[in-house]
């Protein structure tokens, strides 16, 4: 009999909030972002359940070129661009939009021919200070990507760095306004923190990521205030009970010690199932749809939960590590995390599943 882990991708979710996103940016065309396996969910199912998007934003080319060979014929964006001249001919044969940040990439377009013409886009740094061209350079990319025979349309672009947080996007959205106010093209700004909170930054294209697979990106604010349903569903059983009496301990390092007599239910799932390893006691878990918690620490292919409120709860009983009924947003906090890194780390090994 398999192991009973398994994850379940809910494609209506993901239509769902695809709806929310596209509602929020207006009149604005939808990136949505399917990085990193698309957040772990499978970027070819992914993309089948998001097939209302304007395009798909990644920045693995072998993910672009699995999107493509799948059948994708959407407009992919590149979002690290290209990292080599041998990536540029893959650019207008297999018709993927690089984003252009340093002036290394502009010489590597320059060297290299293109079959067709192809659209680019070009960063600015406005201030989060990882891609893009300054103010002592953004001239001269601009200029370079519109001379170039091969380059049809280029469309500006910035990160924000604190749309989720306290500093907001004032400061940069100005900085960004200034150093580009003399170019004329299209521009592409929000991600899903300033989509849901800052629209008035959706512009011509919107880059909502996290927002689509049913997390809020921010710390003050659910998933479910926003509206958004739970695309993941990660789940297993209760394998096997435990009894401690008081001061009986349980895990690796003695890691929990019981005040009072505890019933202990071990779950088939741990940190090689992509699990958070340190996620402290506490944690909250769903048995049977009841929430309890984690006690002691997480192994490598087990957890164990506090069943001692939960009379009925035996081995078979069904556990929700986190997804419908208990947000990723949750689990991640508690683990000092965030969703994103839970959803990334679903491990191969899991078995998934697309419920419609």
């Amino acid at each position: 009999m398999p192991r009973p882990i398994r994850a379940t991708i809910d494609a209506s979710a993901l239509a769902h909030n695809l709806a929310i996103a596209r509602r929020q940016a207006g009149g604005a065309k939808v990136w949505a972002v399917v990085k990193a396996n698309a957040y772990g969910h499978g970027i070819e199912r992914v993309a089948r359940a998001l097939e209302g998007a304007d395009g798909f934003a990644l920045l693995d080319f072998a993910e672009a070129l699995r999107l493509r060979d799948a059948g994708a014929t959407k407009p992919i964006l590149m979002l690290e661009g290209i990292f080599q001249s041998a990536d540029v001919p893959l650019l207008a044969r297999r018709s993927l939009t690089p984003v252009i940040h340093s002036i290394a990439q502009v010489g590597m377009l320059e060297k290299r021919a293109l079959e067709r013409p192809i659209e680019v886009y070009m960063k600015v740094n406005s201030g989060m200070n990882r891609l893009g061209f300054t103010a002592d350079n953004v001239r001269i990319a601009w200029n370079a990507l519109q001379a170039h025979p091969a380059i049809s349309n280029v469309t500006l672009m910035t990160h924000f760095a604190d749309a989720d947080g306290a500093g907001g996007v004032a400061g940069q959205l100005e900085w960004f306004n200034s150093m580009t106010a003399a170019f004329v093209g299209p521009r592409s700004l929000a991600n899903s923190a300033a989509l849901l909170r800052f629209p008035e930054t959706s512009a011509d294209w919107v880059r909502p990521g996290i927002m689509l697979y049913g997390c809020s990106p921010f710390a003050d604010c659910s998933a479910a205030d926003l509206g958004l349903r739970p695309v993941m569903t990660l789940a297993s059983e209760i394998i096997a009970l435990q009894h401690l009496a008081p001061g009986e301990r349980i895990g690796y390092g003695y890691g929990f010690e019981a005040q009072c007599a505890m019933r202990i239910g071990i779950v088939a799932c741990g940190y090689a199932d992509g699990y958070p390893r340190h996620a402290p006691s506490g944690t909250p878990v769903l048995v049977a749809g009841q929430r309890t918690c984690t006690v002691g620490r997480i192994s490598m292919d087990m957890l164990c939960v506090d069943l001692t409120h939960l009379p009925d709860a035996t081995i078979g009983t069904p556990a929700t590590l986190w997804g419908e009924g208990l947000s990723a947003d949750e689990v991640a906090a508690a683990a000092g995390t965030v969703s994103y890194e839970l959803l990334c780390a679903l491990a191969a090994r899991v078995p998934v599943s697309e419920i419609a």
